[in-house]
């Protein structure tokens, strides 16, 4: 397989090229890629193994493009050996796929985006509170009159802004771990500033072991140097690790009150560059032997995890050039993104909260304990070889239960019997499960949908997901 003989090497280049778009999908990549080659005159063909009826609404969206040939619920290995480049979906593996190893270029989004863009690069990985992290982060950027564009993971493709940038407009991208595999040994990915968000037991069914998993999670600062930043997690041996391995300069963060003592004590942010919550809730941040505060005591958005995570936007953007009390303000207005622990509704005194795009057990118990009391958590779903115990344990502070069907409700079950942990359900639909918490929730409840568990089987994707929580109200 090819990664580092694109046929092109500006936008001129595009014209006449046969591109074949490998996986169109529902949320953007294959869509923005499918839409920007077309116009910039490529031969384009998509290719999915879902039907034209899947994926009837990214179908119609690119109903202005005629010249775009379809080739659905199939793939034919001539789309791929008469290519002069392959688009590849993230989701798509490149190992043992006989399609892939016949292409001559592959690309991603990502990586066409990269080769064509001077624009500075605002990086954040991680298995937890990136989509937060990020979204905050462009809000308050914006806020602050930054010309700043956000896009990857996130369901915003790159290609879809990249007209518009300059070396002069940062760009934020939510890079998966899949996304940065993509980009290995391509030499591609230099970010300005780099953050990797704590790190968790995530898409094990996919990756088998956690070394494999953190291995891509790495490439995010495989090419950054000193003049660079990486901002890493004070509180896990993973952080050490990175900052270890890193040509980066290292700036710390905690969850940990008043910057203190780390399970490595010689990297407590208050001691080396990083940044921390004091005990009245403001976060602070240390840097050229200085502490400033760049996070107010009170925000919009609940949660132990989302203060972390509105911190560590705050020090990418102080050390981004941001005047730190601007940041603080601006971050305190944030109030939040859609599918995570979203506010859609109050209704008799009682609140509901969206959180599906809670996709592991460690971030439905993060949302469980995100209020001043018990709430009520809708849980469960499908399994991707994760352990469960985290939600079985954040279980006890619930003042009730429901659970929804699926085979990772199936191993969450028993942990609940251990623990003598009363639940209702499980369900068999969103319907059955959004009817029971109808006539059980009270005025004064606060209603939380996360899952904790991946939305395969039952539903499109985690926003699918949600959307179908909310329109259940």
């Amino acid at each position: 397989m090819n990664f580092n003989n694109p046929p092109f090497t500006s936008l001129s280049d595009l014209a006449g090229l046969r591109v074949t778009v490998m996986g169109l999908g529902l949320n953007g990549g294959g869509l923005a890629s499918a839409r920007f080659f077309a116009q910039h005159g490529a031969k384009v063909t998509v290719t999915d193994m879902k039907t034209a009826q899947e994926l009837a609404p990214s179908i119609k969206s690119l109903e202005d493009y005629p010249s775009i040939r379809f080739v659905l619920g199939t793939h034919e290995i001539g789309d791929f050996t008469q290519a002069d480049m392959v688009i590849k979906n993230p989701g798509v593996k490149l190992a043992g796929n006989i399609y892939l190893e016949k292409a001559r270029s592959i690309e991603t989004d990502i990586t066409v985006f990269l080769r064509l863009c001077s624009a500075p690069i605002l990086a954040v990985t991680g298995s937890k509170g990136k989509s937060s992290t990020v979204s905050a982060l462009y809000f308050a950027m914006k806020e602050l009159g930054f010309p700043v564009f956000l896009g990857g993971n996130i369901t915003v493709s790159p290609l879809s802004f990249l007209h518009q940038v300059s070396e002069n407009t940062p760009v934020i991208l939510e890079l998966s771990s899949w996304q940065l595999a993509d980009l290995k040994d391509r030499n591609l990915l230099k970010p300005t500033i780099a953050l990797i968000t704590p790190i968790m037991s995530d898409h094990q069914n996919w990756y088998g072991n956690m070394e494999t998993y953190v291995a891509d999670k790495k490439l995010i600062y495989a090419n950054m140097d000193h003049s660079t930043h990486l901002l890493c997690n004070a509180d896990d041996g993973w952080g050490t690790t990175f900052a270890s391995e890193t040509q980066a300069r290292v700036h710390w963060y905690t969850n940990r009150e008043s910057g203190g003592t780390t399970k490595n004590d010689s990297i407590t942010p208050r001691k080396r560059d990083g940044a921390w919550i004091t005990p009245d809730g403001r976060g602070m941040m240390r840097t050229e032997n200085s502490e400033v505060e760049i996070l107010p005591a009170t925000l919009s958005v609940p949660g132990a995890h989302m203060r972390q995570n509105l911190l560590n936007a705050a020090q990418m953007m102080v050390l981004y050039g941001a005047n730190p009390a601007k940041t603080g303000a601006a971050l305190a207005s944030f109030t939040g993104t859609e599918h995570r622990l979203e506010l859609f509704k109050e209704d008799a005194g009682i609140r509901y909260y969206n959180d599906s795009a809670a996709t592991i057990p460690e971030a439905a118990a993060a949302a469980a304990n995100a209020f001043d009391q018990p709430v009520l958590l809708l849980a469960g779903g499908t399994d991707k070889n994760l352990e469960f115990t985290p939600l079985a344990e954040a279980a006890r502070n619930v003042k009730r239960l429901l659970l929804l069907s699926g085979t990772g409700t199936e191993k969450l079950i028993p942990l609940l019997k251990e623990r003598n942990i009363a639940f209702d359900g499980p369900y068999p639909s969103i319907a059955a499960l959004v009817a029971a918490t109808k006539k059980i929730a009270q005025p004064g409840d606060i209603v939380v949908f996360s899952p904790g568990a991946t939305s395969f089987g039952m539903f499109k994707n985690e926003f699918d997901r949600g959307n179908q929580f909310k329109a259940a109200f």
